[in-house]
């Protein structure tokens, strides 16, 4: 690599991006779970439900016998949500590495977003769910979360990324 050994490089901007949205998906199940404790509520059953209508959608089954079959959903469900918030902190890590210089409240929307897409978007194509039918306790317990792993995110960005103005 030429250049100034401080210089953005994709592949750097991918892998810290990448860093920064496992850390921000680890404060959104946290945040996550303290919902469940303040509310005494159960987990959303909806990311397995996803994976098993994206498994009939795209006719690729999850093989095994029944329980096989649902503790492997069961694992799947959960794993979409972090390949959604790693996927998204790559993205935006790619994108600075590349140029990219918004504002932090710019970066940090931007996150917001693309977390709830990221994440709301299969189950919505899927008919897992309709945010047009949700209650505005249901939409702040699910931004909350996403501007949490926002937060996150972008902080660890920042940190990461050596040509960030402080």
């Amino acid at each position: 690599m030429t250049g100034h050994a401080n210089a953005p490089h994709p592949l750097r901007g991918l892998l810290c991006g990448a860093a920064a949205g496992a850390a921000g998906t680890t404060v959104l199940d946290a945040v996550g779970y303290l919902d469940m404790v303040l509310r005494g509520r159960a987990a959303s059953t909806t990311p397995e439900v996803t994976v098993e209508r994206l498994s009939d959608t795209l006719h690729v089954p999850v093989p095994g016998d029944e329980q096989v079959r649902r503790n492997r959903i069961a694992g799947l469900g959960p794993l979409t949500g972090v390949a959604a918030g790693v996927g998204m902190g790559a993205v935006l890590g790619l994108a600075l590495s590349c140029g990219w210089r918004p504002s932090n409240a710019v970066l940090t929307l931007t996150a917001t977003v693309g977390a709830l897409i990221g994440t709301n978007g299969p189950m919505t194509v899927l008919r897992v769910t309709d945010p047009r039918t949700w209650s505005g306790s249901d939409w702040i317990a699910d931004i909350v979360p996403h501007v949490a792993y926002a937060l996150v995110t972008v902080g660890v960005i920042k940190g990461l990324d050596p040509t960030a103005e402080s």
